[in-house]
C-alpha cells in the first residue's frame, strides 16, 4: 500500500471519528432544550394534596383544571387591572434595597385572572393556624406560606392567586402570552393582588418593603441571598398545591428556570424561552461544522 493510500485511510478516518464527535454534541444539545421545554411547559392542571405531620401520609387529595376553578370557585381579577411585584434594587445601602416608596423595577405580570391559594386549601380540608402551604412548578421550584398570609393577608400584599388568564400582554419586561394556558404561556403562575394603597403611582405593586411589612423573617425573599424582591414568590407553570400539616420541614426550593432573575438594563423580548433560542441557534451552528467538516 502507498504513503498517500495510508494517508487518505487516516484522514478519513479521523474525519469519521469528527463526524460522530459533532453528532453526539448536536444530539445532547437538542435534548437538552428538549427537556427544557417539556419542564417548561405551560400547565393546565393543579394537583391538590393535604399531607399529615409526618409530610408523607396524604390525608386528602384531589387534581382541577383551570376551566373547573374558573367554573366553580370566585373569580379573581378582571382580565383589566395589572399586578406587579418588585424585582432587587441593586444599591449598597442596606435600607434603600427596600425601597420603601416603590420607585424602581417593578415586574409586571398583566391584567391576570385566577384562583385564590384559599380556596384550593379548602378542596381538600383547609389549614390551620400551624400550617404551611407549598405551591410548586413543574421544574421543582417551590415556595412556601404560612396561614395569616393565605387566609388573612393585609391588603397591601392581597390574596396570593394561582393565575390562569392573561387579559392583557406586559407592558415592559417578561412577556407572558394572552389568553390561557398554553397562549399564557408563562401560566399558571403565582401573582400577588396587592391593592394600590401604598403605591403613589396608584399601582398594584406587591413591593419589597410589603414584604418585610407583611412577610415571617424566614419568608423573605432574597435574590442572589442579598436582595430583596417579592418577584422570587411568582412561581410559574404551577402544578402542585402542597399544605404541610404543622408545617413545611424539607429543603428550601432551589433557585430553578422558572425563578431567573437578570440584573439587566435590556427588557427582554417576546420569547417564551430564552433556552429554546439558545438551543436552535447552537444545533445551527453544530450543524454547519460538521456539513464544513464533510466537505473540507
Amino acid at each position: 500500500m502507498s504513503l498517500s493510500s495510508i494517508c487518505s485511510l487516516i484522514a478519513h478516518a479521523r474525519l469519521g471519528q469528527e463526524t460522530r464527535m459533532y453528532s453526539c454534541i448536536l444530539a445532547t444539545v437538542l435534548i437538552f432544550g428538549l427537556v427544557h421545554v417539556i419542564c417548561a411547559a405551560p400547565t393546565t392542571e393543579v394537583l391538590v394534596t393535604k399531607y399529615a405531620t409526618d409530610g408523607i401520609t396524604i390525608l386528602n387529595r384531589t387534581t382541577v383544571s383551570y376551566q373547573w376553578m374558573e367554573a366553580n370557585l370566585p373569580v379573581y381579577g378582571d382580565g383589566l387591572t395589572h399586578y406587579y411585584h418588585q424585582g432587587p434594587v441593586f444599591v449598597n445601602d442596606k435600607e434603600e434595597q427596600w425601597d420603601v416608596n416603590e420607585t424602581s423595577n417593578f415586574k409586571d405580570h398583566g391584567a391576570v385572572k385566577g384562583t385564590n391559594v384559599k380556596d384550593l386549601c379548602e378542596l381538600v380540608g383547609g389549614m390551620s393556624a400551624e400550617d404551611e402551604v407549598m405551591i410548586k412548578a413543574t421544574d421543582g421550584y417551590h415556595v412556601e406560606f404560612g396561614y395569616e398570609n393565605v387566609y388573612h393577608p393585609l391588603p397591601r400584599q392581597g390574596p396570593i392567586v394561582v393565575t390562569w388568564y392573561n387579559g392583557e400582554e406586559t407592558l415592559v419586561g417578561e412577556r407572558h402570552g394572552v389568553g390561557y394556558p398554553p397562549d399564557f404561556f408563562v401560566g399558571m403562575r403565582l401573582v400577588f393582588f396587592a391593592d394600590t394603597s401604598v403605591n403613589s403611582e396608584g399601582k398594584h405593586v406587591f413591593g419589597n418593603n410589603d414584604m418585610r411589612v407583611v412577610m415571617p423573617a424566614n419568608k423573605i425573599h432574597l435574590f442572589d441571598e442579598l436582595y430583596p424582591s417579592t418577584n422570587g414568590y411568582t412561581v410559574k407553570w404551577i402544578d402542585e398545591v402542597r399544605i404541610y400539616t404543622g408545617g413545611y420541614h424539607g429543603p428550601e426550593g432551589v433557585l430553578a428556570k422558572s425563578m431567573e432573575e437578570k440584573n439587566t438594563t435590556l427588557e427582554t423580548s417576546n420569547q417564551k424561552s430564552p433556552l429554546v433560542l439558545f438551543t436552535v441557534v447552537s444545533g445551527i451552528v453544530l450543524t454547519f461544522l460538521l456539513a464544513w467538516r464533510r466537505l473540507s
